[in-house]
């Protein structure tokens, strides 16, 4: 496999030594995986609520300038959410603003990030708030052992601090606490500054630097709480919590975490030889595609045997989501990718995430094997799965590491597919067309 790119960045990719001409693309059938799922019905009043209990137990003055920080997770009905807990704030009297709180993303540059936020309907004109972006920082201090603590210079200078984020379990590292509010105040306020002085420690950084940080932000920094968002194994949001101050990077977080875990999404099977994604991005995972549904970590600080998920002997990655904007972070976690894959890559905006990841970054941020066409690519997954019986070959298929209630199978499952009740077939068997996106209607 050759790979070129001339001054326009087009790829050119010479595929001769990776053609399985004698492999057929497998028959597949839909499959949808039916598991009981608990919602909010009325996402805008839960959030309203879940920011009242923190506002009056905070109780900020009359005219108090609040600075709500925001993430680049693709986490559903976030501008309900945010819209929500704005109108909660000016009930009170306060002035809120926007923040974006992601750490490195969009570029590193306050116009990447202000854009991620408007991609998600979070800007002036939809919310009738200012969005007030900047990668300048204050150091609050530092921890007992001299270690620098970060904030978003916005954030400093309000009266106060709510940040919005979904709490859910980390795809770098296990501890009491992962992704969620704490991460939002200690990586997310703390910008490249503070994502890159935490990661230069790997998953040590993250487990154990990471939360006391952001303790100790959240006293420093004027923080009166968060609004934590828990979402349900099809993606969709399932509680709302209203967390004060005492509580993030707290116990009242460590249990809204076990709540989260029992309720991600999972790849329904315990092991695939060949596991098609074809999306993925930041707004998906911080990684791209959700470690724990593909069952692998790259990290060099954590065993792969450690990790939970499935058995995954070939990740197919088809394209990146467009509203990762070329972030391809995570992308050696695939096997195989697609010619236009490489290409929607925004290389510079990539390596930006990657140096500020450091460890995971260095080990994630290699390309895989690149194929011409989607067909291709999953021909030599197939060819390179070490499975000598071509029909016994169990592929996958899924939209993304985030809906997986809804996926394609190939024979190799279907006796498992029967046998389950949660299981249900929707169609087939067809040909597995890879032209659209898995539930993109034709």
């Amino acid at each position: 496999m050759i790979v070129e790119r001339d001054r326009n960045m087009t790829v050119s990719v010479d595929t001769r030594s990776f053609d399985f001409p004698d492999i057929a693309l497998p028959v597949v059938w839909r499959v949808a995986h039916r598991i009981s799922a608990p919602s909010v019905p009325d996402v805008r009043s839960a959030a309203q609520k879940a920011a009242r209990s923190v506002v009056e137990q905070a109780s900020p003055k009359p005219g108090a300038s609040v600075a709500v920080g925001v993430g680049s997770r693709g986490i559903a009905g976030i501008a309900d959410v945010v819209g929500a807990v704005i109108t909660e704030l000016q009930a009170h009297g306060c002035r809120p603003f926007i923040v974006p709180a992601m750490g490195s993303h969009g570029g590193a540059t306050a116009e990447g990030q202000a854009g991620i936020l408007a991609g998600y309907g979070i800007d002036e004109a939809s919310l009738g708030v200012p969005v007030r972006a900047t990668m300048e920082v204050v150091q609050l201090g530092t921890l007992d052992d001299g270690y620098p603590i970060f904030f978003d210079r916005y954030a400093c200078e309000a009266d106060a601090v709510l940040v919005v984020n979904r709490i859910k379990h980390h795809t770098d590292f296990k501890g009491p606490i992962e992704s969620g509010l704490c991460k939002m105040c200690a990586i997310g306020l703390g910008k490249r500054q503070g994502a890159e002085a935490i990661h230069r420690f790997g998953a040590d950084g993250l487990s154990g630097i990471m939360p006391e940080v952001g303790r100790r932000l959240v006293e420093a920094g004027s923080v009166i709480g968060g609004v934590g968002l828990i979402e349900n194994q099809y993606g969709r949001i399932a509680e709302i919590h209203g967390v004060p101050a005492s509580e993030i990077g707290r116990e009242g977080e460590e249990r809204l975490l076990e709540k989260a875990r029992k309720l991600a999404p999972r790849l329904a099977f315990d092991s695939a030889d060949v596991l098609i994604v074809d999306e993925m991005g930041k707004n998906v995972s911080g990684t791209g595609m959700d470690t724990h549904v593909i069952g692998r970590v790259r990290m060099p600080s954590i065993p792969e045997a450690e990790w939970d998920g499935p058995n995954v002997r070939m990740v197919v990655a088809l394209a990146l989501t467009e509203q990762t904007h070329g972030n391809a972070a995570g992308l050696g976690l695939a096997d195989i990718v697609t010619r236009r894959l490489l290409e929607q890559v925004d290389v510079a905006v990539t390596n930006t995430n990657h140096r500020t990841s450091q460890e995971g970054g260095a080990y994630r941020g290699g390309i895989p094997i690149v194929l011409e066409t989607a067909e291709a690519a999953v021909r030599a997954a197939m060819g390179l799965c070490g499975r000598g019986n071509r029909g016994d070959i169990q592929v996958a298929r899924i939209r993304n590491t985030e809906i997986v209630d809804v996926l394609e199978v190939s024979e190799g499952f279907m006796a498992e597919v029967t046998e389950r009740d949660d299981l249900e077939v929707v169609s087939g068997p067809h040909p597995l067309d890879l032209s659209r996106l898995l539930g993109e209607p034709a």
